[in-house]
């Protein structure tokens, strides 16, 4: 068997793993529909490479207004590598108590809102205190790890917490310990991640599971559609029409900052 063949076997097996989940598949798609028919909005979290999956979420083809993608530059910025704005300052603040809180100082929660935090190894203090803060704040938490590489791995969070541990529900990307997958004859490490391939199912999973809650609510989602599908017009009334209903539902996170607080 070649590397690839191996890799590509592998991935049937994350495939079948996410299979088995459908269950608290369709509980966090139902929560999140709700969220959406309430006119609020799912937040979404990831930092390092977990940043792919958020992405995933909203927007790109195929998905749809309702997702708050929270993306910190400071913790997802790896094209420079090293450097000024380098890998290992990433690494250093995605385990920096207190930065979750001052990230999510910036919007106003609302009761009803959820989230989605996701982490493949469960253990950096960024994603589990995002979680914690959501929990705080009346938020309902789905947390995407890797189940195997979590539970072997050291949380570095100072009340010794996972994200696990501060979720209401917990999905699986199947991925092995350490990730990567692929082992070659003559080196030592295995290579070829697979918690973006087990995490990208996941998501569209549940994605799929809440337009189609949507759709049957009677508000079908604005979903971001390729001209080859549905002509080049209709795609751009598709993509401003849901643009504009995402500023709509993230405007109020705004207006109500800071008004409880008193005065300096």
């Amino acid at each position: 068997m070649t590397p690839a063949e191996a890799y590509l076997d592998l991935s049937v097996s994350l495939l079948e793993r996410v299979r088995g989940q459908l269950p608290a598949i369709r509980q966090a798609a139902d929560w999140f529909a709700e969220t959406i028919l309430a006119g609020q909005m799912v937040h979404v979290f990831g930092s390092g490479h977990s940043r792919i999956l958020v992405e995933e979420m909203w927007p790109r083809y195929g998905s749809f207004p309702g997702f708050n993608p929270i993306v910190e530059l400071s913790l997802t910025f790896h094209n420079l590598v090293v450097g000024a704005n380098g890998q290992r300052q990433a690494m250093f603040l995605e385990n920096v108590s207190g930065l979750a809180s001052r990230i999510l100082r910036n919007f106003d929660l609302k009761a009803g809102d959820s989230a989605l935090v996701v982490s493949s190894s469960g253990c950096n203090v960024v994603p589990v205190e995002m979680a914690e803060e959501f929990q705080r704040r009346g938020v309902r938490v789905v947390a995407l790890i890797s189940e195997l590489h979590a539970d072997a791995s050291t949380t570095r969070h100072p009340g010794g917490k996972k994200l696990q541990d501060c979720a209401d529900l917990v999905l699986d990307t199947g991925a092995p310990v350490g990730d990567a997958m692929v082992k070659i004859e003559g080196l030592e490490t295995p290579v070829a991640p697979g918690s973006t391939v087990g995490g990208c199912l996941v998501v569209n999973a549940i994605k799929a599971e809440v337009a189609q809650r949507l759709t049957a609510a009677g508000q079908p989602p604005k979903v971001l559609t390729a001209g080859v599908l549905v002509g080049p017009e209709r795609a751009t009334a598709l993509f401003e029409a849901a643009y504009d209903e995402h500023a709509r539902r993230i405007a109020p996170y705004y207006q109500g900052l800071g008004a409880a607080m008193p005065k300096a």
